[in-house]
């Protein structure tokens, strides 16, 4: 992250990240596919943590509710690396090649998130749309939590899901 702030994403090097780790470039790449993998290398855990908290939430939740579950504990898992999680969105934003990739892996997360509430018996469509709509509801959440570091994650997630559930009237 320090060589990507101080040198810059595009002009900094796999070598020189595996110089700063004490490691080869090739070892780095038995960690990492590529360069960028650098600043993604956590979005599965990230994902496995929120289908399983999906599976969790009760029984009789709605599927807004469940979800409300699921990125909560996303919520839970980023606010403790609130510093690193504002860095990266500044590398990742400054970067069109970067910010497309990141909305690649906000797909996949949507994507499993609509099969885990399709297993919980929400019809297709309902789990791929509210799915979808809870992505976009953390995304927007996101962004506002990076750019003002006192506000709470959990509750701007909350608010943004208040949002979602009366979009229709």
């Amino acid at each position: 992250m320090e060589l990507f702030q101080t040198v810059g994403y595009e002009e900094t090097t796999v070598a020189q990240i595996a110089d700063r780790a004490g490691v080869t470039a090739r070892t780095f790449f038995r960690y990492f596919a590529d360069k960028p993998e650098v600043l993604f290398a956590g979005s599965e855990n990230l994902q496995l943590e929120m289908v399983a908290a999906l599976q969790a939430a009760p029984a009789d939740a709605t599927p807004l509710q469940a979800l409300r579950v699921a990125l909560d504990a996303a919520a839970d898992l980023l606010a403790p690396r609130a510093d690193f999680a504002r860095q990266r969105h500044a590398i990742i934003s400054a970067n069109p090649a970067l910010a497309e990739r990141e909305l690649m892996k906000m797909a996949r997360l949507a994507d499993g998130l609509a099969a885990t509430l399709r297993d919980r018996g929400v019809s297709a469509p309902r789990a791929s749309m509210t799915a979808q709509a809870a992505v976009a509801a953390f995304r927007v959440a996101f962004a506002t939590w990076v750019e003002r570091p006192k506000s709470s994650l959990k509750r701007l997630i909350g608010e943004n899901l208040e949002i979602v559930a009366h979009l229709g009237g």
